[in-house]
Parts: C-alpha cells; structure tokens; sequence
C-alpha cells in the first residue's frame, strides 16, 4: 500500500502531518510524532509581537539613562504567550533538527511588513526546511479595503520569499470574498503551498465581569468540511502549490475525504491533542484497511478524484447543494 506524498517538495512516506502545537516545544513529544510515523514537522508559531518585543527590550537596555525612548515600553503585555525569545525558538529549532530525521517547518506568525520579516532568513540558516507563514489578521478598520487586506498578504509574502530559499506555505483563514482568485495570486507570487485553513480565535464575553475573554476550542470532524470544500475547488485552479488540509482533521475518513478532493497532506493537531502523538499511527493503520477493503493501491490514485474538475457533479460544492440541503430539510418535533 503505497502512502506516500508530496508537500512542499518534499517526499512524504504518509499524508499524516501534524501541525503547528504545542507539542514542539516538548523535545520528547516531538520524538513521539516522528515514531509515531509523522512524516514531518511543523513547529509552534513565532510571532511578529515576541520579535518586536524583544528587539524593543534590547533597544531599552542599549539606550538606558538616555532620553531617547519612551516608557511606552511598559505597556505592552506580559503574557505567556509572548514569553518565547526568538533566540529560544532558534535553540528549540535546532534541538530538534538535531532530534528527528524528517523535514523541519518553522511557523512565522505576523501581520505587518516590519523588520520582523527578517527572522525568516535565521530561521533558514538554523535549519528550518521550509517555512510556514501564519498570517492572523482580524480587519476592524471599515476604510481598509478587501483588496488592501490582500495586499498586506502578499506584501509579506514577498518580504518573506525575499530572504529565503526554502519552500514557504501560507496558511489561511476562510474569511476572503473571492479565495479563487486572491489564492491563484499568492500561487503567481511565489507562494509554495496553502495550508486551509487557520482556526482564528473567536472571544467570548463574561455576563458577570464583562469581560471579553478568550476561547479555544478544540476542533471536530465536521469542520472538515469547510478545507475540503475549498481544496476541492482550488487544487484544479492552483496546480502548481502543494495543498494541505487542515481543521477538523481527526480520523482516517476525515483524510481521506480531504486528499480525494486534492490535497496533497492532512495536518491535525485537536486529534493528538485528545488522544496523544500515537493516533498517527491508529489513524494511519485504519487508511490502510480503508484502501484495502475498496481497493486503492496508493494515495496517488485517490488525490483528487472527487474535487471540482472531477466530481460528477461539480454544482455539489457551490450553490445547488446549498438549496438541495435547505428545501430537502424536513423539521421532526423533539430532533
């Protein structure tokens, strides 16, 4: 039974990718994905805040007794998740190219085109084998413009495939008018892969302190939907980037639903958050007997064959099934 892939040049021996977690910043845990049979990694983001952080932090003690920074600096907040150095990143980088024999992918998390960018370049010389570009942008301003928001998008792209040499992947969120087209423009501008898509966080408000707060929930396999709708309509439009699904990834259907309709790997973290590094290798164990039992011999054979230019019924993924879905509806009491 043939598994393997191909992600960002890279020959995979499985689609089973776990994605950007946690468990990256665990050396151990990051040796259970790779015995588990993860045919790559992807390491927790590095964000545009903990770079600017710490350059500011530096700039403050370079210019300390002096008149020329302000004490703005106290503002900024010290929470957990800005506790990561880009040096520390660096270090975790290392230990583990150093730990694991397969492909490497550092997360850069950003939404500006600031100096930051140029961390991308000391991510490549500490080993990073590819680069996973996270771009978390909640639009609030109403004179931004739709196509200003996908400016900001490839404008750091760009900024990014201009220090680097290595694949660079783009993940997005689904919130885009026309994902069609701005996806085909991150194809002609030099986008290596799309990963669809990244679950934004969504705040919640507390009726007794009122409070916004935050929430995460973990995902479920029926959010697998919204990737597998979209990849099956861009993988016969982009051909020339790798596709990765990822959201509501957490069983052997859910994979081999997304790869039939065109992606080339299925990353899944809330899964292995739920059932450890070890569902790799249950999950993948239950491909096997899937493609057994209906006969496919490889995942080649299956990539594909049911996204938009294949499909029987290409209407399916846009409108119709939506009023099919809605008219074929009948309301039963107590359901």
């Amino acid at each position: 039974m043939k598994l393997n892939t191909r992600y960002l040049g890279f020959e995979l021996d499985t689609p089973l990718v776990p994605s950007a977690s946690p468990f990256t910043r665990d050396i151990d845990q990051v040796k259970r994905l790779e015995d588990a049979g993860a045919p790559l990694i992807v390491m927790h983001s590095l964000f545009e805040e903990e770079i600017l952080h710490e350059d500011a932090e530096l700039e403050h003690h370079l210019s300390h007794g002096s008149e020329s920074y302000s004490e703005s600096l106290s503002y900024f907040p010290d929470h957990p998740e800005f506790k990561q150095s880009c040096d520390l990143y660096l270090e975790q980088l290392r230990a583990i190219k150093e730990t694991v024999s397969v492909p490497v992918v550092a997360s850069l998390n950003g939404v500006t085109t600031g100096g930051w960018v140029e961390k991308a370049s000391l991510l490549e010389a500490n080993g990073a084998d590819a680069l996973e570009l996270n771009i978390y942008h909640v639009p609030t301003d109403p004179a931004v413009s739709s196509t200003a928001v996908e400016d900001l998008y490839v404008d750091i792209l760009r900024a990014i495939k201009g220090r680097v040499s290595i694949p660079v992947a783009v993940k997005l969120g689904p919130f885009f008018s026309a994902l069609p087209s701005f996806a085909a423009r991150l194809e002609r501008e030099g986008a290596d892969g799309l990963v669809l898509f990244n679950r934004f966080y969504q705040p919640d408000i507390d009726l007794e302190t009122l409070e916004v707060i935050p929430g995460l929930n973990l995902s479920t396999s029926a959010e697998v939907r919204l990737p597998l709708r979209w990849i099956a309509v861009l993988s016969p439009i982009c051909k020339k980037v790798s596709f990765a699904a990822s959201s509501g990834i957490h069983t052997a259907e859910d994979v081999l639903k997304v790869i039939m309709a065109g992606a080339d790997v299925a990353m899944m973290t809330s899964a292995l958050l739920k059932f450890g590094p070890e569902h790799l290798a249950k999950v993948r164990q239950q491909m096997v007997e899937w493609m057994e039992e209906f006969e496919y011999e490889s995942i080649s054979q299956m990539k594909g064959s049911m996204c938009l230019e294949t499909v029987l019924d290409p209407k399916a993924f846009v409108r119709s099934n939506y009023m099919k879905m809605l008219n074929d509806y009948v309301y039963k009491p107590g359901s």
